[in-house]
């Protein structure tokens, strides 16, 4: 039986990364999918794949601090799948790292509003198609950074993903009457795109360093993170709420 046969989802973030094979994942769960980043190209790449190998997706691009791309991707599902059950908000930047003293304001503000407004916004409008659903599963990809970890140069990443905890717990307490399930995904450090370790002057030994800090001495691939977002989601979780779960190869508690 697949895992999420029947259920409706969902994702930001979905261009590349772990919201690229969540969506995948998702998808070869049984789940409808409704698929969200600022790339239209790579968006319809994806879908194009998943159709291929018998899912069921549509593409919607733009920019989650954007609310009205918020309404939209609820209004795709409920209009093309029929409602809504689970909303995965993966969506998020890193931004300039560096010294807070020396960040320019408008740096500290895309940061926040991209990763916090941004799933703040997507709730917003999915809280009410779940609700309408009796229940489902509400799942934002926080980080390990600011919340067990602080990293020098990522003091506005680590108060965005911080909030999101603080959002989430509160969802939590406030919906779980209502059978709505709101979790975060803390994961590790994932060799994506948008990965330090991928950056144009990033070397070897920045790739030796990322990898050292983690008990398992390796960084994640896009595809473990999401088998952690799957768990999440699916009814596999079923009695799990207001949790930040690390997916962090032991980076949290790691001091070698």
């Amino acid at each position: 039986m697949k895992r999420l046969a029947g259920k409706i989802a969902i994702i930001t973030g979905a261009s590349s990364g772990i919201g690229h094979a969540a969506a995948r994942l998702f998808a070869s769960e049984g789940a409808q999918l409704v698929v969200s980043a600022r790339r239209q190209n790579e968006l319809d790449a994806l879908v194009e794949a998943i159709v291929r190998e018998g899912g069921s997706a549509i593409a919607v691009a733009g920019d989650v601090c954007d609310e009205r791309l918020a309404q939209h991707l609820v209004a795709t599902a409920q209009e093309r799948f029929g409602g809504l059950d689970i909303a995965f908000n993966n969506a998020g930047i890193v931004g300039p790292m560096g010294p807070l003293q020396d960040m320019q304001s408008s740096d500290w503000h895309d940061v926040l509003h991209t990763n916090l407004n941004g799933a703040f916004l997507g709730a917003k409008y999915q809280i009410p198609a779940l609700l309408q659903r009796g229940g489902g599963s509400l799942l934002f990809t926080s980080s390990f950074v600011g919340h067990t970890v602080g990293m020098p140069g990522m003091s506005a990443y680590a108060a965005s993903k911080a909030g999101i905890l603080g959002m989430m717990k509160c969802l939590a307490a406030e919906l779980g009457p209502n059978g709505i399930r709101v979790n975060a995904l803390l994961p590790g450090g994932t060799d994506t795109p948008a990965s330090i370790t991928n950056a144009p002057n990033a070397g070897p030994e920045v790739l030796a360093f990322v990898e050292n800090l983690h008990a398992l001495k390796r960084m994640a691939t896009p595809e473990e993170i999401a088998q952690a977002a799957l768990y999440l989601v699916s009814e596999d979780s079923n009695f799990i709420t207001g949790t930040a779960m690390l997916a962090d190869g032991g980076v949290s508690i790691c001091r070698t």
